[in-house]
């Protein structure tokens, strides 16, 4: 294993640091992205990786560049109970097709009884409907891993932009690293590549939703809105709560 080594997740010293996620953003500039994706993971910088997705508007390209590196990598998903039937077919024509290790995270039913029982908090406490929904579910998940991959990307919004590819997850006081691979991938990159590799669109993308979450809470985006306009319209909300706005890049 490389210096970059992960520690035993039974020592009680942090896994990663700032000065690790430092050190791998400087050691991969200027890297192109299947080329660092492929040290980080056959080298094992990283130790043992997950996948994060939402099976979005964007999220075959990640799972097929990962995919074709190590399909073995589990892949994460949410299964809220709120999904549009769309992002379920779709998760499922992207796991096929592509051989993922797919593994479906579910809320705690206890949780869900005591805190959402009629099903409609998202109605009027989004912040808690997605922490019962989607942040205890994952942080359950995580513990036994080491390093996450994100689908973030830069030109998604502005508490997104300075992003760095490599960071430390603040939801974990074990230091487990956050790794985004297209955080600086623009649209128009993302387009080639569908186009490159005849990637399957989201099928809710035609229909003007290019940011796509819970049903309930993702409307269409108007022309020269924001990518995530149409996440949690009408609330001050900006994330699920996976992904914390405003937290300090390391370059």
């Amino acid at each position: 294993m490389s210096e970059m080594r992960a520690i035993d997740r039974l020592d009680t010293r942090p896994r990663f640091t700032d000065h690790d996620a430092i050190r791998l953003n400087r050691m991969f500039r200027g890297a192109e992205t299947e080329e660092w994706l492929r040290a980080v993971l056959e080298g094992s910088l990283a130790g043992d990786v997950a996948m994060v997705s939402s099976f979005g508007a964007e999220s075959a390209a990640l799972l097929h560049l990962v995919s074709r590196i190590d399909p073995s990598v589990p892949v994460l998903f949410l299964d809220t109970g709120k999904h549009f039937p769309e992002t379920l077919a779709y998760r499922d024509e992207l796991a096929e097709r592509f051989g993922l290790n797919l593994v479906n995270l579910y809320p705690d039913l206890a949780d869900l009884k005591a805190r959402d029982e009629t099903g409609l908090r998202w109605s009027y406490d989004p912040d808690g409907c997605c922490e019962i929904r989607k942040v205890r579910p994952l942080e359950t998940a995580l513990a036994g891993y080491d390093a996450s991959f994100t689908g973030r990307k830069a030109f998604q919004s502005a508490t997104r932009a300075n992003l760095p590819r490599f960071e430390i997850d603040t939801s974990d006081a074990q230091g487990r690293l956050k790794i985004n691979p297209l955080i600086d991938w623009d649209a128009g990159r993302i387009a080639a590549y569908f186009e490159e590799h005849d990637l399957p669109r989201h099928p809710l993308v035609e229909r003007g939703f290019p940011s796509i979450g819970c049903s309930p809470c993702t409307r269409p985006v108007g022309e020269g809105e924001d990518p995530r306009a149409g996440r949690w319209s009408g609330w001050d909300k900006v994330e699920c709560g996976i992904h914390r706005p405003g937290e300090e890049p390391f370059l």
